[in-house]
């Protein structure tokens, strides 16, 4: 891709076509033309989530991990605040309540993202812009079409997009990117790619088992004739017992001559074949950075309290993925100047740590004698209405609130 330093800060902002491999001079194009400009990406083929079913329905713990991962993302409520308090006046506001774009809420957005993230390892959303340049939409796109370039004088991210008859570019600032880590440059791995040896080893495995079990349930008795016997008498014994055998309910008489002697089907079943299942658990665990007794491993669970479980899996593996959602839409949802002021975006993980009825009295009872709660914010973390008077914040003395003067005399 050769362009120039002074188009491409004409082009900033705007999504642009290029067949040949350049930037055409009238390729600059209003933000209120994108969504006709790129039709041919919804038809006749939509380039759109075109998720391959196959990577995720091949293994039923992989499918297990990104749902879980998938799942716990997009129910984390996600607000655009300031001081600490949601800001509702702001385009982006918008498009966390009602959802980013008309045919998906915000649950599905995220969980689209973060399953191309542990599928592909990217997950892309590109922005639309109404009249006022404003996002109004963001779209999710298939990531096997999308691809990390760097302009060669600027070294300036684009995305380049794969078209059935071109190609199109995308600056870095127009294009949501969550990813896993790089491999090379700007170009993140796939965990499944990681996990490709585990699970070829975990199919073949199975279907050895399969073949074994089937072979087992086949296999029921052992048919022993005393004489030397050509085919046709074989085939006629054989065809006997069996019409005996389904005519007599499963009674068997052996008759002089004919030995019937019962197949133990365990013996046909490796006991370590079930081991491998546990293998594919925890690679796929450490991989996804999952703690292992998450994914149905119940014989390694460290803590005997769910609140801890939960609260492992928060700190090791939640709060990174937030931590680069929060950072990502800051960056290209927000100008400099409304970061500057205080917004920022953030993914409430308080409400995957809460714990029972009894641990979360016991720590809003604290937090209120002690001074740090106010009874009004309790209220607020179980999606209570707020009370007159539930402003104030106490200390455990005498429940005074605080900066009130103690009365003398």
């Amino acid at each position: 891709m050769s362009v120039s330093v002074s188009k491409l800060d004409k082009l900033k902002g705007i999504l642009t076509r290029d067949i040949r491999g350049e930037v055409p001079d009238n390729a600059i194009k209003d933000a209120t033309d994108l969504y006709e400009q790129f039709r041919p990406w919804f038809e006749p083929k939509n380039i759109f989530m075109q998720l391959r079913a196959s990577q995720l329905a091949s293994n039923e713990t992989i499918f297990a991990a990104i749902s879980r991962l998938s799942n716990s993302m997009g129910s984390i409520p996600l607000k655009l605040m300031m001081n600490y308090e949601p800001y509702l006046n702001h385009p982006v506001s918008e498009l966390f309540a009602v959802g980013p774009n008309p045919n998906m809420t915000t649950l599905d957005f995220i969980r689209a993202l973060e399953t191309c993230r542990n599928t592909d390892g990217s997950g892309y959303a590109l922005k639309e812009y109404d009249t006022r340049y404003s996002v109004k939409a963001l779209w999710p796109l298939d990531p096997a079409r999308v691809k990390p370039v760097i302009e060669a004088n600027t070294k300036e991210l684009w995305y380049e997009v794969q078209m059935d008859k071109g190609r199109y570019y995308v600056h870095n600032m127009d294009m949501i990117h969550v990813k896993h880590i790089y491999g090379t440059l700007y170009n993140p791995v796939s965990p499944l790619e990681v996990l490709r040896g585990s699970m070829d080893f975990d199919a073949k495995v199975k279907t050895f088992s399969l073949e074994q079990v089937e072979g087992a349930v086949r296999a029921s008795f052992i048919l022993k004739l005393s004489t030397q016997a050509n085919e046709q008498v074989k085939k006629q014994a054989l065809e006997s017992f069996k019409a005996f055998y389904r005519d007599n309910g499963g009674v068997l008489i052996e008759e002089s001559g004919v030995t019937i002697t019962p197949i133990e089907r365990k013996a046909f079943i490796d006991p370590k074949v079930f081991e491998v299942e546990k293998i594919t658990r925890a690679r796929v665990a450490t991989v996804f950075q999952i703690p292992v007794h998450m994914l149905g491993e119940t014989e390694r669970m460290p803590y005997d309290n769910r609140e801890q479980m939960g609260i492992e899996y928060v700190q090791d593996t939640i709060i990174p993925i937030v931590t680069q959602y929060e950072q990502e839409f800051e960056r290209k949802l927000l100008t400099p100047q409304e970061r500057a002021s205080g917004l920022y975006i953030s993914f409430n993980v308080a409400g995957l740590l809460r714990g029972d009825t009894k641990t979360r009295g016991e720590f809003y009872f604290k937090g209120i004698r002690s001074g740090y709660l106010t009874p009004n914010e309790v209220r607020a973390m179980e999606n209570l209405p707020p009370k007159e008077g539930g402003d104030s914040l106490y200390m455990s003395r005498d429940l005074q609130p605080i900066g009130k003067e103690e009365g003398r005399g």
